[in-house]
């Protein structure tokens, strides 16, 4: 179950051969979008046919957190721990603070409607990215309904809230995961529906410039049961690439390096743990771990921003 194959020696620096997956949870629908939460010391996770949205603490197992959860997918955390959720049935991009208390960041663009938020990140500077594919307006994943913006964006809301739209309207079919170069000089965003991933030059202001195919080829239209989905960076620059078969690792040339084999689809995949050295892969109906040699690149939620800017918790305005 779950060998690491490599293409290339470099995978070894990443993960030892001996690594083994370890189902540490199961029973689960289709669980998608983990975060690590560094002081609780657990791993969310949301499980969207279900409606409900988990907590895993190792070594204490399973509670369930929100039902129902508006049928969430991506998370993370901005510096201040306060919880970022793309909600599906709502169409939008939540803050959920530690004291409970709820504020919309996003959920109509020039007067229409979202399509359903999908995965999301934070740059050191406090502004959020995030992807707006129609998977949340399908059944099963979210609420059956009619589109209303009629393309699929990648947006940013910036620390003083708003929301620019980031990429060309017509750019992708289903854009998908979002993730920064461990410096922030780069973003790169999945086209789910066309198996490919893209990399952008981030400017000072937070816009997007450069636009150039970074892989492709990550799955077909066959795949429908193991799409290419979720993504992250390692600290050393590697993209983690959930695909048909398990997950991809890609150096930062876009070189396929080597496959973490998973028995079921993995929706998306995170680190966790004290060292951020522990891969949680959330798998369909079970939640896997397996253990790296490298850990997560610094994002403002872990620890000291990585290019030194200070963050602040900014009261952000509501986007209608």
């Amino acid at each position: 179950m779950g060998d690491v194959k490599a293409h290339s020696d470099a995978m070894w620096e990443l993960v030892d051969p001996d690594a083994r997956l370890t189902e540490v949870a199961t029973g689960f629908t289709f669980i998608d979008g983990p975060v690590w939460n560094p002081e609780g010391r657990y791993l969310l996770f949301s499980d969207m046919p279900e409606d409900v949205r988990r907590k895993f603490t190792p070594g204490q197992g399973l509670v369930e957190m929100r039902n129902p959860s508006n049928k969430c997918n991506g998370m993370t955390y901005d510096e201040a721990l306060n919880l970022i959720v793309c909600e599906h049935v709502t169409s939008s991009l939540q803050l959920e603070r530690p004291d409970g208390t709820i504020e919309t960041l996003a959920s109509h663009f020039e007067g229409k409607e979202l399509n359903s938020p999908n995965d999301v990140c934070v740059r050191s500077d406090g502004s959020i990215y995030f992807s707006d594919p129609s998977y949340g307006r399908t059944p099963v994943f979210g609420l059956e309904r009619e589109g209303d913006l009629g393309f699929q964006g990648v947006y940013r809301v910036p620390p003083t809230g708003g929301l620019e739209l980031v990429v060309d309207r017509d750019e992708y079919e289903q854009p998908n995961a979002l993730c920064f170069s461990p410096d922030e000089s780069l973003l790169y965003i999945k086209d789910t529906g066309r198996a490919l991933i893209d990399v952008y030059d981030v400017n000072p202001d937070g816009s997007l410039a450069n636009r150039r195919r970074f892989a492709e080829g990550l799955g077909t239209r066959a795949d429908e049961d193991a799409i290419p989905d979720g993504m992250k960076c390692d600290e050393r620059g590697n993209i983690w690439v959930t695909a048909p078969g398990g997950v991809l690792v890609l150096s930062t040339a876009g070189a396929h390096i080597g496959t973490i084999e998973v028995p079921q689809h993995v929706g998306n995949l995170t680190w966790g743990d004290d060292d951020w050295q522990t891969l949680y892969l959330p798998s369909s109906t079970s939640l896997y771990t397996i253990r790296t040699k490298v850990a997560a690149h610094r994002e403002p939620y872990m620890g000291p921003s990585p290019r030194g800017i200070e963050m602040t918790d900014v009261g952000r305005t509501v986007t209608t």
